[in-house]
């Protein structure tokens, strides 16, 4: 779709705004218009002698009326357009923002945070003053021109008028130049704009890395660099935009001397008076607007087009998983994953390989293997954040696709390895889970994440600020609390990816000792390096390359004697030299 057609289609469904900002333009155009043509018929009736006194004041009362209804209609104008302009805007960052929350991981493995942000500031921003002041000053500027050329001709001279539009063709060619140059320009500034938010943006998530490593000196080169590229596109779209204001000069001057060379002979030879003179240059004063307005809106379009051609892409780009599920409530049964095969991209390797399983409600299921065994990759077709290429899997009997996305995502609680924790206070990320939770609620969910002592530990307790992404806590504390939060769903499906790394063995065994009350009803899946994590699973899998290397429960796979015995045993020595 075009900016135009979108512009169109905005256009349509508020039309009423537009409709009125229009009426009042049309109104100030002739306003405008006709206040020349009062005051060159002042002028003659001084020359002649004809106004004095009342009669004087009377006319100069009506131009004053007509400047300040002039006035309200401007600002009548701006608001009703304006109003429905920025709607554009809202509505083009909703479904950015919607669009964004549905992709998946693909998606985003091709896209750069900080261009995205950029997308929906300065992107959305220019596609919007396309939308509006672009519109009406292109509707406000051909009006103009055209009642006062109509005036020139028709109320003024003809001859005249000839003379003055004589070098209008120059300022089309030069504006369509400048144009192109404007529309190469403006693409070029948004790109390095998009460039050196992603640098801003990815320098402060990982400020400590860099100041770790002693990378600050390279960092601010680079976003020396960056911002000096995005300031030279930026300077380099403004000179190009500058340039319409020489050639509107170089036309409304050539203009203006051929109107007084020809209107002063015809006023030396009596055939034009000089009050009609007066108002023929007025009106020819009044085109300097609409010559100004085309160049003007013609940037705002070459911007909009612009902001447009990088839109579009992410806002029509197909969604990794589909939403087209009509169960909408999950009930909660047996999970059974039959076949099933999933490759990342053009990757030789399946990243699983012909998985298959079967969990009854309520029980526990322990995924464990070498790392990039799939472990993860099982759990996100869980989640439905990938879909397989091959194979079902099934929760109750009904494939999940078949569920809508926001049922099925409100019936698991799931506990990433790395968690994210927002810039609100422990007690608001907790409760993310269920917003109407009581402070009891939430203590309780902290306590068997075994992190209510931490947290009180904290200056302000459950009220302290965790800070962006949960920076002021330790990777064990962010852990606990997204665990926290993840009981504190109360989901018939719980799923720890991982979700015990960065905690002590002793701390884990307090967290898996809660979670053996706290899980009972509900089926759990647990990815864990740790055997320690899931040995009390009902339901052991060892994965290896993507296959299910080994099936079964703990003591039977330490008695099979194959990677999970092994891998137990040297677990098991390491700790207990750790202990000494």
């Amino acid at each position: 779709m075009s900016l135009f057609r979108l512009i169109g289609r905005f256009l349509l469904r508020h039309w009423a705004a537009y409709a009125s900002s229009g009426l009042m333009l049309a109104a100030i155009a002739l306003l405008l218009v006709w206040i020349p043509r009062q005051i060159g018929h002042i002028v003659d009736g001084l020359v002649a002698g004809r106004l004095a006194g009342p009669d004087l004041l009377r006319e100069l009362g009506w131009l004053a009326g007509a400047g300040l209804v002039v006035y309200f209609l401007r600002v009548g104008w701006r608001l009703r357009l304006y109003a429905a302009a920025y709607r554009l805007g809202v509505e083009l960052r909703e479904q950015l923002y919607q669009r964004l929350t549905l992709q998946g991981t693909a998606f985003y493995q091709g896209q750069r945070t900080g261009n995205l942000m950029a997308l929906a500031t300065n992107d959305i921003d220019a596609v919007e003053m396309a939308a509006g002041e672009a519109m009406l000053a292109g509707f406000d500027g051909t009006l103009t021109l055209v009642i006062v050329l109509g005036m020139m001709s028709i109320g003024v001279d003809w001859r005249l008028a000839l003379f003055a539009i004589l070098p209008f063709p120059f300022m089309a060619v030069a504006f369509w130049w400048i144009s192109r140059h404007v529309h190469e320009a403006s693409a070029r500034a948004l790109q390095c704009f998009g460039a050196l938010n992603d640098q801003v943006q990815e320098t402060l998530s990982g400020v400590r890395t860099l100041r770790a490593l002693g990378l600050q000196a390279h960092s601010e080169r680079e976003f020396e660099r960056l911002a000096g590229a995005a300031s030279g596109a930026s300077l380099d779209a403004q000179r190009w935009e500058a340039a319409y204001e020489p050639a509107v000069g170089f036309t409304f001057a050539t203009a203006t001397m051929s109107v007084l060379a020809v209107g002063g002979w015809l006023v030396w030879h009596q055939q034009l008076t000089l009050g009609q003179l007066t108002s023929f240059s007025m009106y020819l004063g009044q085109l300097i607007w609409p010559m100004f307005a085309a160049g003007w809106v013609l940037s705002l379009l070459e911007r909009g087009k612009a902001a447009w051609t990088r839109l579009q892409p992410v806002l029509d780009a197909p969604l990794a998983i589909e939403n087209h599920g009509t169960v909408g409530a999950v009930v909660p049964g047996p999970l059974a994953v039959r076949d099933v095969s999933f490759r990342y991209g053009s990757h030789a390797r399946p990243a699983l390989d012909q998985v298959s399983l079967d969990l009854g409600p309520g029980r526990t299921l322990g995924l464990v293997g070498p790392t990039g065994s799939g472990k993860t990759t099982l759990l996100k077709l869980l989640l439905r954040q990938l879909e397989p290429d091959a194979g079902t899997l099934r929760w109750n009997g009904v494939a999940l696709p078949d569920y809508t996305l926001a049922a099925l995502r409100a019936a698991i609680a799931w506990v990433p390895q790395e968690p994210f924790l927002f810039s609100a206070t422990v007690a608001d990320n907790i409760a993310l889970a269920k917003p109407g939770a009581t402070r009891a609620e939430i203590e309780e969910a902290a306590r068997l994440a075994a992190v209510h002592d931490d947290i009180r530990r904290l200056p302000q307790g459950y009220d302290t600020p965790v800070g962006e992404r949960g920076v002021t806590l330790s990777g064990g504390q962010r852990q606990r609390v997204a665990i926290a939060r993840a009981l504190l769903a109360d989901a018939p499906l719980l799923i720890l990816d991982d979700a015990l790394s960065a905690v002590d063995a002793d701390t884990e065994a307090r967290i898996l000792e809660h979670l053996r009350d706290a899980r009972v009803g509900r089926t759990v899946v647990i990815s864990a390096h740790r055997l320690s994590a899931v040995m009390d699973a009902d339901q052991l899998l060892v994965l290896r390359e993507g296959h299910v290397a080994e099936r079964g429960t703990h003591a039977g796979l330490l008695e099979a004697g194959g990677w999970y015995a092994r891998q137990w045993r040297y677990q098991q020595l390491e700790a207990s030299i750790d202990a000494e």
